[in-house]
């Protein structure tokens, strides 16, 4: 019998419908996020709507954090902030080429633990999506491909090609094993709830043509061969072969991602950009919390049901983890800094946001959505169940310039320049994203007294080798001369000149020119510090060139050639090349000398990377020297120091040197580059992370390679924290969304008083110490750089002082009442509040 399209659609509703009424439950409240399908069912599937993970649905807040970007000391602590910002999910790569460094070795000990971090997940409540990749990306070095496989014979990364699929096939196997062993997917009763295979391959896929496309399906088919009881997805794969769904990545997947391939797929979105990762030479970069607040309200009012924040904590770039010139310092304006401090508003206006959401989940899940237009660029999207109360309402201004009021069910809504109004039960206003509740803060780096009190530099100079062995016609490329155990490599030749060959111009000088593949390079001539050049992100080749002081006879050239780090992307990505290619000698009277093919001798490492002098034993096996005048370059510096005073994060600010590496008590803590200027003409990134955890109470070794002439004199031990706490908020504001709950699926304000204040909250227990800046007027500027407007109350700072000072935490009303007439011409209409305070434990 033929069954009309429109009678199966109502069919279907009304199934949907029967189903929503069984899972319902009345007694749910705004801290119980789940809404039950089957209780007792383990496992997890889905539909078009969503996940439904152990018979339930909710809302999935996901954060990624990155085990080996962090330490197993600081997951604890990670995991518990993120859970308390509003998430349910942690996501996480896993990294090949520090789990298998060396083919059929393996490594899962310290912050390379795997399955201790996925288990702390679990035992946080929390789920976990797992990235098994094998290859990331990331900004992780090499994509997390580990070097040797690129030694392969025959092998072609990422396509349909026998070598890679093998070797790829036998990791994914045995990491889905190892997690099956120690029963941490859903279906065992564990946390992992999604698996990632392959990622963002749509990006070169072309360049592979038909060995591209078959990969693909041969990849999903790989994974979903090996039974985990979860789903697994594609991200930016559009033709992700069934079941695997295929999700977003973006800054505003709302209205960039097509949707899945697939009706009964769910929109899910793996990486939410919190930020812009940075490579050295870039300026700071910034996203508002008020626009990754919009992005999420609007992908989820637009079916949405998993939003990734990447990255949710950045960490640090330890080692040579690092992809080619990316800092050490990964994505620090995330909502949990790289010390792993909240970054306020980010963390708790996003906090806010989870919070407004969650308020709408029964609507969202069980009700139907409509779309009205009301304005050009306005909008209101409603999810609502018949015959229930059930009803969310998004009220959308899209206008970029001009704030707009919207007529919506008989009442007047005003909304900033795009932002998104939430209202659970289509009534009230608990959230706007352009307008934050939610407390500021600002991160304070401070000198430590005790670790910097006897911290006396020594040096030992790294020789400059003058003719080595390993000798080949031409320059070995660099990438297969390390073989990612090093960023450095010697070159060496020699070069017989006479005095008819050399300039007789007093003044004039030859010049050596080398053009390199990249990255970098360090030049010598018999001995001779000439200078260095390198090449950037978006260009790692780069031409050398520097006046030297040849001489009649035999001249001796040698060549520090570094890397930064390997490529993460792209096509072929095995061919990729680097080092000297072409080596001359200009300005000889006898012309122009190419010296590319005169015989090199190679060295692999620097003579202290060998002799490990950068840990306690291996310090002792060279003569260390007190510093005079200015170093040379190539120089080891060693110093001791006491971990500074109380608990607060540490960090390194390398004024007054150039670039390489940091070592503490034998552990790197990355490569940094203060020479490398961003257009601002300042250093890309100038403190760097020591975790407390490397540390010991007292004489801690620090080593620093310095491959430029700087002098550490300056160097610098600070302590972190973000002590100093604001809050800027408007009499037109909306009540806290924390002042809400939903019983009984009905939408209820916890207290009488919902009038804005601006409340305030001291981090780790601390007091507030002193308000620093107080305005009731227009004032203008952000928590660490606030200023008075054309008008403010000249009470401000008293009310303040009367409501916090003393006070862990308070709450400031916005109130006339309070702070009496503002001075100057204010708009009665359009107060706000603006304050900052110190924090401090009581003495």
């Amino acid at each position: 019998m033929a069954v009309s399209s429109d009678r199966i659609l109502l069919i279907t509703l009304l199934t949907l419908l029967v189903t929503s009424s069984i899972a319902h439950n009345d007694d749910d409240d705004g801290d119980d996020n789940k809404v039950k399908d089957n209780k007792g069912t383990l496992g997890v599937t889905y539909d078009g709507r969503s996940l439904i993970v152990n018979g339930g649905r909710e809302l999935l807040f996901s954060g990624s954090i990155h085990y080996p970007r962090s330490t197993p000391e600081a997951w604890p602590d990670l995991l518990t902030k993120a859970k308390q910002g509003g998430l349910n999910v942690i996501q996480t790569y896993v990294f090949w080429n520090i789990h298998e460094p060396v083919q059929g070795q393996f490594n899962f000990e310290g912050e390379y633990d795997l399955v201790k971090f996925i288990k702390l997940i679990g035992e946080h409540k929390m789920y976990a999506t797992l990235r098994v990749g094998p290859f990331i990306q990331a900004e992780w070095n090499h994509g997390g491909l580990p070097y040797w496989l690129r030694e392969v014979p025959n092998i072609t990364f990422r396509c349909d090609n026998e070598p890679f699929k093998y070797h790829m096939k036998k990791f994914v196997t045995m990491i889905i094993d190892k997690m099956k062993e120690e029963k941490l997917f859903a279906p065992q009763g564990g946390p992992i709830i999604l698996s990632q295979i392959e990622n963002e391959y749509n990006t070169i896929q072309l360049a592979f043509r038909e060995l591209g496309d078959s990969y693909v399906q041969w990849a999903g088919n790989m994974a979903v061969a090996l039974n985990t009881g979860v789903p697994w997805i594609m991200c930016k794969q559009r033709d992700a072969p069934d079941p695997i769904i295929n999700t977003c990545n973006g800054r505003h997947c709302g209205d960039t991602f097509t949707g899945p391939n697939k009706a009964n797929k769910p929109h899910l979105w793996t990486e939410n950009w919190t930020a812009q990762y940075r490579v050295f030479g870039d300026p700071p970069s910034q996203r508002s919390a008020e626009d990754l607040a919009y992005s999420v309200a609007r992908f989820v009012s637009k079916n949405g049901s998993l939003t990734n924040y990447y990255m949710y904590h950045g960490g640090t770039n330890f080692g040579r983890t690092s992809a080619a010139f990316t800092t050490t310092r990964y994505y620090d304006e995330a909502p949990l800094d790289e010390y792993g401090l909240p970054r306020d508003p980010k963390w708790s206006h996003l906090k806010d946001v989870h919070k407004a959401l969650n308020l709408c989940r029964k609507a969202l899940f069980w009700g139907t959505p409509v779309v009205q237009k009301l304005g050009p660029d306005q909008e209101v999207r409603i999810w609502e169940q018949p015959g229930t109360s059930n009803c969310a309402a998004f009220l959308a201004n899209n206008d970029t310039k001009k704030a707009q009021t919207l007529h919506f069910r008989g009442q007047d809504y005003t909304l900033p320049v795009r932002s998104i109004s939430i209202l659970p039960d289509c009534k009230t206003v608990v959230y706007n994203t352009h307008m934050v509740t939610a407390q500021h803060n600002s991160r304070n780096l401070v000198r430590s007294a005790i670790a910097n009190k006897n911290l006396n530099w020594e040096m030992y100079s790294e020789e400059v080798p003058s003719q080595l062995g390993s000798m080949t016609k031409e320059p070995r490329e660099l990438y297969e001369l390390t073989k990612d155990t090093t960023d450095y490599a010697w070159y060496t030749t020699e070069i017989e000149l006479s005095r008819r060959d050399l300039p007789m111009k007093e003044g004039l000088f030859p010049v050596l020119r080398i053009a390199s593949l990249g990255h970098g390079i360090h030049a010598f001539v018999n001995g001779e510090y000439l200078g260095n050049a390198h090449g950037s992100k978006v260009e790692k080749s780069f031409v050398f060139q520097k006046p030297a002081k040849f001489e009649a006879g035999t001249n001796r050239i040698a060549l520090l050639a570094y890397l930064v780090g390997l490529p993460d992307s792209g096509a072929y990505m095995e061919h990729r090349y680097a080092g000297p290619r072409s080596i001359t000698i200009l300005g000889l009277n006898t012309g122009t000398l190419d010296i590319s093919v005169n015989g090199w001798g190679h060295q692999v490492g620097l003579d202290g990377e060998k002799k490990k002098i950068y840990t306690k034993k291996g310090a002792k096996s060279v003569n260390w020297i007190k510093p005079s005048g200015t170093p040379p370059a190539l120089t080891w510096h060693k110093a001791h120091f006491d971990a500074p005073e109380g608990d607060s994060p540490v960090a390194i600010r390398m004024t007054g040197i150039g670039k390489g590496m940091v070592w503490i008590n034998g552990r790197s803590i990355g490569r940094y580059w203060m020479s490398y200027l961003s257009p601002l003409l300042q250093p890309t990134q100038s403190e760097y992370q020591i975790p407390r955890s490397y540390l010991r109470p007292t004489r801690n070794l620090i080593i620093i390679f310095e491959e430029e002439q700087g002098n550490p004199k300056d160097v610098e031990i600070l302590m972190v924290d973000r002590d100093t706490i604001c809050s800027h908020v408007g009499e037109n504001y909306p009540p806290s969304v924390r002042l809400f709950e939903s019983k009984g699926g009905n939408l209820r304000a916890k207290v009488n008083d919902l009038k804005p204040k601006a409340e305030l909250t001291c981090p780790d227990q601390k007091q507030i110490v002193a308000v620093e800046f107080a305005s009731f007027g227009d004032p203008i500027g952000s928590c660490g750089g606030f200023l008075v407007g054309n008008c403010t109350s000249p009470t401000s700072k008293e009310v303040v002082e009367k409501f916090c000072l003393g006070k862990p935490s308070c709450k400031i009303p916005l109130d006339s009442n309070h702070f009496g007439n503002p001075n100057g011409p204010c708009s009665e209409s359009n107060m706000s509040l603006a304050v900052q305070v110190k924090c401090a434990h009581k003495p």
